[in-house]
């Protein structure tokens, strides 16, 4: 499949089959983020892969939404604070960092068969938390993954002259 093509099939997924995700492709998931690119090349970044029970409890508190509950793994993306580059303007890169490295996530996810939704709106201070993690890293997105049980509804985007003059 030709990149065009992944990135038309990629969908925020809201609904997953209860069957667990192979480790291989886990491992082929994690090396295409490895690859993403950051500025400066500092990959402020860590990537936990939470997939006990106990573990997608605490993940379900902080974003206590029903479909959510569905997806067999999840994965907190984090920014480290004191490994990103700041411009000389002071403006911080971070979050810019982690989320090329999510996207990078999301598009292999989609070309291994396996489905994935950002999730931005969660309690990042409780899953900091929750997760016993250090004062200099910010849990930025939380990605369910696993096989899709749903289906993409049509995308609606703009038209090309209304986003490239």
């Amino acid at each position: 499949m030709n990149l065009l093509e992944l990135v038309k099939n990629r969908y925020s997924c809201r609904d997953y089959q209860s069957c667990d995700v192979e480790q291989e492709k886990i491992d082929y998931i994690m090396e295409c983020v490895r690859y993403a690119p950051s500025a400066v090349n500092k990959q402020p970044w860590r990537f936990h892969i939470v997939r006990s029970d106990d573990e997608k409890a605490k993940m379900q508190q902080c974003y206590a939404r029903e479909w959510f509950k569905t997806a067999p793994l999840y994965i907190i993306a984090s920014v480290l604070h004191d490994e990103e580059w700041v411009r000389a303007d002071g403006k911080h890169h971070g979050d810019i960092d982690i989320a090329i490295a999510v996207e990078h996530l999301c598009l292999a996810a989609t070309e291994q068969g396996l489905a994935t939704c950002w999730v931005c709106n969660f309690d990042s201070a409780l899953c900091k938390e929750l997760f016993d993690l250090p004062e200099s890293e910010e849990p930025a997105v939380l990605i369910p993954l696993g096989y899709a049980a749903d289906e993409p509804k049509e995308k609606k985007r703009k038209e090309m002259k209304d986003i490239v003059c």
